[in-house]
């Protein structure tokens, strides 16, 4: 019995080389006036222009009507960043 030629054969799928997953809006976005950790509910935290910085487990959770521009500065002056 003959072989059938390659251009008879049905087309192989190709292999997927990976999968893409995309995150949703899963960040935690806080009212102005939270003064509590959306993770751990721990009132030990330091209240910045952008986010709510928890020193108990370390969350930063983003304040809804916070400033990036003011975050900027407020890192710079903390002394956060350094030669940026």
């Amino acid at each position: 019995m003959p072989e059938p030629s390659p251009a008879a054969l049905p087309a192989k799928p190709p292999i997927p080389m990976g999968q893409l997953l995309r995150f949703g809006a899963s960040k935690t976005v806080l009212a102005q006036d939270a003064d509590r950790c959306p993770k751990c509910k721990s009132g030990f935290v330091d209240r910045e222009p952008a986010f709510l910085h928890c020193k108990y487990c370390g969350n930063m959770a983003r304040i809804v009507d916070g400033s990036l521009m003011d975050q900027d500065v407020y890192e710079r002056r903390a002394g956060l960043r350094i030669a940026s």
